[in-house]
């Protein structure tokens, strides 16, 4: 059997918790959980993560960063309607394919709301930080327009509640959204 780098089982622990994290929320969710998840024991959880704390905040920012990068990817050299069109279906995709990533962001959100209230902004800086790294990452190739990425941006979320309440694809919520809201089948995305 070969063991893991302590990098390595870094990163089985960041994708364990976001699986835990996307179900549970920040506060629903033990660590136990997570090691148990991982295989590993909760005093080896806490030598890769100082708290809990520490592995939501690395999770919300893996989170971002991939986020970030599949924006990039996919505007990469294009501008305007293209760039909206290419990196909302790339968007659409991952929701699609790994559900836990529109949870997790669900969650994150619902976290900063919960903390906030209770006096703690670290989670809130952390998450409105790489939001802004979205919004920088679509803003230059939408046009750099402001009501252009704002309007983009609003469907996305718009797009995270519809999917993250199971509403199927041919519902009337859907009918309001722009063309670019569909597949290329002329269908409404999941």
């Amino acid at each position: 059997m070969v063991r893991m780098s302590a990098e390595e089982r870094r990163e089985s622990v960041i994708r364990a918790a976001t699986t835990e994290f996307a179900r549970g929320g920040y506060y629903g969710t033990s660590t136990e959980a997570i090691a148990k998840r991982v295989g590993v024991s909760q005093p080896y959880l806490f030598r890769l993560f100082p708290g809990k704390k520490a592995l939501f905040l690395a999770v919300v920012q893996r989170c971002m960063d991939d986020l970030v990068q599949l924006f990039e990817e996919a505007g990469e050299g294009l501008e305007g309607e293209e760039a909206h069109h290419e990196i909302g279906n790339a968007y659409t995709r991952v929701i699609s394919e790994r559900p836990e990533q529109l949870l997790m962001q669900m969650q994150m959100y619902v976290a900063v709301a919960a903390a906030e209230q209770a006096g703690d902004r670290e989670l809130g800086e952390a998450v409105r930080s790489g939001w802004m790294r979205l919004w920088d990452t679509v803003h230059l190739p939408l046009g750099a327009e402001v009501e252009e990425t704002t309007t983009f941006m609003a469907y996305g979320m718009l797009i995270n509640c519809l999917v993250a309440m199971g509403f199927p694809p041919d519902h009337r919520v859907w009918e309001g959204l722009s063309p670019a809201a569909l597949t290329d089948r002329g269908k409404r995305k999941p």
